[in-house]
């Protein structure tokens, strides 16, 4: 299925390329676009599309820089009614939750979520965007663009925040200061990664303009009443939001039915209706995380029991032997013995 974005995820761009010297009403009339769609809140747009507009664009004007350039005239509005609920959330780590939920209604081909540190530095953390579907076309500008403006957006939801570093998965497209001077940060490139590292404590920083609690309530309901997430079930998210929770919150299904928006009793319905339960998500994703850290970190036993909220070390064998039907010492051995160290599916 051809997945889709909202046509003002680009909008801005028809001004910009006008800006450079080219003629933005005819470049995107060439891929069947107009100005107006656009400036629709209703206009959609094949995601390859607009890809394919940046990449026409960066290469007639010779600005590789564009992506950057789009996001820096972009604010929130471009959500459309995803902003209302974003921006009327209680805090930062909210309004990224709740943007990470319905981002599917402005661009069915990322995802947004928080992660762990790559760096593995203590209070620190991330927010990663990500390229979904392998059939579309990687582009590097969009890339520069969606992270631009999830700077641009944190800017605005926080008042100004500290980000700490920069990756890309790609190399520089300009020189390397323009990077730095956009996003005010280091930036490191060819990572295989999309994100921002951020202090922890941003999370729980609440939001800078003031919030209307009813007003995010009504446009989450009209969301969840016309939109469909075209791309996973209650599982997947609850898998997401668990990995996104473990060693940092705990996993709770009261937390995480708070988190989608459901109530408890809804959320272990409907993971029923997809054959299984918040009980085994939370065990595999616990397994999956001990695996990694066992395998790909040297951690001491116990930090890692922690990580994956079980109740010390001796919990964590008992865990190991049931999960790998080995002991932490021997997954841990038998990693580094072997040529090439099993493949685990990430959680």
């Amino acid at each position: 299925m051809q997945t889709q974005i909202r046509a003002a995820a680009i909008r801005g761009i028809d001004r910009l390329i006008d800006d450079l010297g080219g003629d933005g009403a005819a470049l995107l009339g060439e891929f069947g676009v107009s100005p107006a769609d656009l400036d629709s809140e209703h206009g959609l747009l094949p995601t390859v599309t607009a890809g394919r507009i940046l990449r026409s664009a960066t290469k007639r004007l010779n600005c590789p820089d564009l992506g950057l350039r789009l996001a820096a005239c972009q604010d929130m509005s471009m959500l459309g009614p995803l902003a209302l609920a974003v921006g009327n959330c209680d805090t930062v780590g909210e309004g990224l939750d709740c943007a990470a939920r319905f981002l599917y209604v402005h661009n069915q081909g990322i995802r947004l979520s928080r992660a762990q540190d790559p760096e593995h530095y203590a209070g620190i953390g991330a927010v990663e965007y990500r390229m979904l579907h392998p059939d579309i076309p990687y582009e590097p500008q969009t890339i520069d663009a969606g992270l631009g403006q999830l700077h641009r957006s944190l800017l605005t939801m926080s008042g100004g925040y500290e980000l700490l570093g920069v990756y890309l998965p790609h190399p520089p497209l300009t020189d390397e200061s323009v990077y730095t001077g956009f996003f005010g940060a280091p930036v490191r490139f060819d990572t295989g990664r999309a994100l921002l590292r951020v202090p922890t404590k941003l999370f729980t920083r609440p939001m800078s303009t003031p919030v209307n609690p009813e007003l995010r309530r009504m446009v989450v309901e009209y969301l969840e009443a016309h939109y469909t997430d075209p791309r996973e079930g209650v599982a997947t998210s609850v898998r997401s939001a668990i990995s996104r929770a473990l060693g940092t919150v705990p996993a709770r299904i009261d937390l995480v039915a708070e988190w989608l928006h459901l109530h408890p009793r809804t959320l272990q319905r409907r993971l029923a209706q997809e054959g299984t339960s918040f009980q085994e998500i939370l065990d595999d994703v616990r397994r999956n995380a001990a695996h990694r850290l066992l395998t790909g970190t040297d951690m001491p036993f116990s930090q890692i029991a922690s990580l994956v909220e079980l109740a010390g070390q001796a919990a964590l064998t008992r865990a190991a032997r049931r999960w790998f039907g080995r002991t932490p010492t021997q997954v841990r051995r038998d990693a580094r013995q072997a040529p090439t160290a099993p493949r685990v599916v990430r959680s």
